[in-house]
């Protein structure tokens, strides 16, 4: 059973379907290359470096947990910093939010490709490349505008399908692993410890994807801390499984290109290495899935607080999608896919969620001052200094940004100033011919 909100959404997202879209989200392609490139920096102590990660990662989903609690409409990050910092900053957090969606379809969906080029060498290559590329976009835009319970049931089956051979590859392989492997020659030094675990703390963003669609999901204000909660875990526990597995199993595995292939080919043979080429194509599907069904609810939240243009916050009226979204955020992925220009622009999502979630930690002191919400489902014990180290945390990784991901943030939010105080100048014009008119 449905309900329909004033806006005209529907409330087709359950409980288990939210976990599956941030499995989704966090689990893509990163997984795949990610054991041999924290292999290379810690060696065996990078279980220790996921241990690391995991326990910052978790303070900043608690800090989550309860900021999304207080809310039950849709935007995410995007609505909690603009209630707690005003809508100028809550437009550019959108705005970030909503670019680096764009680019990372159009870069997942160039992967996806260059993935099933393993299969069909084609189809990296030419018309066939564009015309996958069309296909795939296309395809995934007309699921989203049909129906959100109809993307969520693409959701669902693309993270069944990513994890069972995931699952399967750490099963099988914990019964070949090496005792021996797990010897360290020397204790890991402080750098290459906290280089390992910068580089896993950006394996497990998404997990700030999960509270978007609040407005479609049922009981939101519980759901969405749930789901946030069980995703986390079942990802944690999945990274280490597959890091024991690819550690004693792979011999050289801080030079393999293609980590869990190559592992899965020493106890499974030519069926391991098909089985991790396939359940990429998988994962990645299922991750561009997630960010059609996400991203461009972004844009009709920002528009559904009068920041853009209200065609953007129509719904169809049949379906109840944000459908003009939907369109206009596919019509630009396409042409970010097709020319290459996400190229340059890929490096936004780092900045951009590293700032989604400083944004939210630091909101959740503030938005307890607040009144006019909505008392939370969760409350964080201790939840002010978990959010003041949460804050700091996001700091520090932004600290180690490169300049050249510093500097395509700057000019992502600088071109966004001139359509703020533009459409902010002229809806406020617009109200005033209508209320001197009436």
């Amino acid at each position: 059973m449905t309900d329909t909100l004033p806006a005209g959404l529907i409330r087709a997202i359950r409980r288990w379907d939210l976990v599956a879209l941030g499995v989704n989200f966090i689990v893509g392609a990163g997984i795949f290359g990610l054991p041999s490139r924290v292999h290379s920096l810690a060696g065996p102590a990078s279980l220790l470096a996921y241990g690391v990660c995991a326990t910052a990662v978790i303070l900043i989903v608690l800090c989550f947990a309860e900021v999304s609690s207080r809310f039950a409409q849709t935007g995410g990050p995007y609505l909690y910093a603009r209630a707690a910092f005003g809508p100028l900053v809550g437009f550019q957090v959108g705005w970030l939010r909503w670019l680096s969606g764009l680019t990372t379809f159009a870069a997942n969906c160039n992967l996806m490709i260059d993935y099933l080029g393993y299969f069909w060498p084609a189809a990296t290559m030419g018309f066939w490349r564009v015309w996958l590329l069309s296909t795939v976009t296309v395809s995934m835009t007309g699921i989203n505008v049909i129906g959100v319970r109809d993307a969520a049931s693409v959701s669902n089956f693309f993270a069944v399908g990513k994890l069972l051979p995931l699952l399967v590859f750490s099963g099988v392989g914990l019964f070949f692993v090496s005792p021996a492997s797990f010897i360290m020659p020397a204790a890991p030094t402080y750098t290459s410890l906290a280089t390992s675990a910068l580089l896993l703390v950006y394996a497990f963003t998404g997990f700030e994807s999960v509270p978007v669609p609040a407005g479609e999901v049922h009981d939101p204000q519980r759901t969405v801390p749930f789901a946030l909660f069980t995703t986390i875990g079942l990802v944690t526990l999945l990274y280490v499984l597959i890091q024991i597995v690819c550690i004693g199993t792979l011999p050289g595995l801080s030079d393999s290109t293609r980590p869990l292939a190559d592992a899965a080919q020493q106890f499974l043979g030519n069926f391991g290495g098909a089985m991790i080429s396939a359940g990429a194509v998988v994962s990645i599907a299922g991750n561009l899935n997630g960010q059609l069904l996400v991203t461009p609810r972004v844009l009709f939240a920002i528009a559904e607080q009068q920041q853009l243009p209200r065609f953007l916050a129509a719904t169809h009226p049949r379906f109840r999608t944000p459908h003009h979204s939907i369109i206009v955020s596919a019509a630009l992925i396409l042409a970010l896919a097709l020319t290459g220009t996400f190229l340059q622009m890929a490096t936004l999502s780092v900045i951009a969620r590293v700032a989604m979630y400083g944004a939210t930690c630091a909101a959740l002191p503030i938005l307890r001052r607040r009144r006019d919400l909505l008392a939370p489902a969760f409350k964080l014990r201790w939840g002010t200094p978990a959010a003041v180290v949460g804050t700091m945390l996001c700091l520090w990784l932004l600290s180690n940004s490169t300049r050249q991901e510093a500097l395509i943030a700057v000019v992502a939010m600088a071109v966004s100033l001139p359509l703020y105080f533009g459409y902010r100048v002229r809806f406020r014009t617009s109200e005033s011919c209508s209320t001197s008119h009436r």
